[in-house]
């Protein structure tokens, strides 16, 4: 037990001291986790909107690799990345393998079916006589989209969060 409390001391002595190394970290940390879940917003909302909104032969297939990425554990998404990295693997070449960029990829890979899932459920959830009302009315594609975003801003928001979430529990794990 005082080995535990002795750690706690000296992490607070650190961080009001302003020790270098611990803000390093805890920058580099920021940036990837950060970046990446831009990334996996910006690529995953509008395909969660679309598998919300379209019927196209295959979406039940697309779905059932959304959800299983959804589970994907840390350790295959890295294994993953670092195949595609290798030296001898399709993109050995750029060189990124152990770098900041191989795990914002790696952190991409596990957040993005999350926003995907969840904001296609979203969608998927919105009351098709709302649809119905909505296309009546003679609103456009970008208004009904609008008005659609709005409706699920709060499972948007609760998307992203989720992959952030995930992003911030495996940062520098794979």
């Amino acid at each position: 037990m005082d080995l535990f409390i002795e750690g706690i001391i000296k992490a607070f002595e650190m961080i009001i001291t302003g020790d270098r190394e611990i803000y390093e970290i805890t920058f580099t940390t920021l940036k990837v986790s950060l970046t990446a879940i831009m990334v996996s917003t910006v690529v995953g909302i509008p395909l969660g909107v679309l598998l919300g909104l379209r019927v196209f032969p295959g979406k039940k297939i697309v779905l059932v690799f959304v959800n299983i990425g959804m589970g994907l554990p840390p350790v295959v998404a890295g294994l993953y990345i670092t195949m595609l990295l290798w030296r001898s693997g399709p993109l050995g070449h750029l060189g990124l393998l152990y770098t900041t960029q191989a795990i914002i990829l790696a952190q991409i890979l596990v957040s993005l079916p999350i926003i995907i899932g969840l904001t296609s459920s979203a969608f998927q959830q919105i009351d098709s006589k709302m649809l119905l009302q909505i296309k009546a009315l003679g609103a456009t594609k970008f208004q009904r989209l609008g008005l659609l975003l709005r409706e699920t801003k709060l499972a948007i928001f609760a998307a992203i969060m989720a992959g952030l979430g995930r992003v911030l529990a495996e940062v520098g794990r794979q």
